[in-house]
């Protein structure tokens, strides 16, 4: 499967009008209330929409969540798809892609702050993300993955000056997602990776909910600069606004 274009079946009940009606619905309501807020019952009265149309579709509040939760995923990542083929097709360096799609993610994160609180923030009491969310979430690491491949085969990374200390600490899901180990020296680059996309996630984690604003005076040359720091520990320079151009 291609993590970088999976979504949910658009034949699905998930995909489908009906569906399309009463997730806006949900949406507005999840700004207002937050996820604890959502059932079938409480989007019904919301949206001004019958409670069977509702529950004809999502019989409970977790296949509701679901849905959202997937679209969630879907919509962040296309922002920094798009982000990625436009820095690609202008000729930018891995290190200029990596800033592209993680202003892509910024910008959705801050325009969609409670879709972002439903995959990013504190957990849903009662709920347990299913499988069918693994093929969308794994489409933000799976940008991420492209470009350090990217980098390591046009030789833009500097080798580690410290490696990983003992066996390799990854699972397969992994290893399958970037496609392989690398050789030596950057035979542990995806764990490494993983501390890059970790971090990404806990940078906007601290600006969406205001963690930063007390901290620095212009968050947004902050973010940049915090994801060129992070790009460091893969061997990846990324070049700041002064260094290149926007795309």
């Amino acid at each position: 499967m291609d993590l970088s274009t999976s979504a949910t079946d658009v034949n699905s009940p998930g995909n489908s009008p009906q569906s399309a009606v009463i997730k806006a619905a949900a949406r507005r309501l999840l700004v207002k209330t937050g996820a604890a807020g959502l059932s079938p019952d409480a989007v019904a009265e919301g949206g001004g929409l019958a409670v069977g149309d509702v529950a004809g579709v999502f019989p409970h509040r977790d296949d509701l969540l679901t849905a959202l939760v997937i679209d969630a995923y879907n919509d962040s990542a296309a922002a920094m798809e798009q982000a990625d083929q436009a820095a690609g097709a202008a000729g930018a360096t891995a290190g200029a892609r990596l800033l592209a799609v993680t202003r892509a993610l910024r910008k959705w994160s801050f325009d969609h702050s409670a879709e972002f609180t439903l995959i990013y923030g504190s957990p849903v009491p009662g709920y347990h993300a299913p499988q069918d969310t693994v093929p969308a979430a794994s489409r933000t690491p799976a940008v991420l993955a492209g470009i350090v491949r990217s980098a390591l085969a046009a030789g833009e990374l500097t080798p580690p000056r410290r490696t990983v200390p003992g066996p390799p600490l990854l699972r397969p899901e992994a290893v399958g997602l970037f496609g392989g180990v690398p050789e030596a020296p950057f035979s542990d680059l995806i764990e490494r990776g993983i501390v890059l996309w970790s971090n990404l996630i806990g940078l906007l984690v601290f600006q969406v909910f205001s963690r930063t604003h007390d901290s620095v005076r212009d968050e947004s040359a902050y973010f940049d600069f915090a994801v060129a720091v992070a790009a460091e520990g893969i061997g990846l320079t990324v070049p700041l606004e002064e260094e290149s151009p926007a795309y």
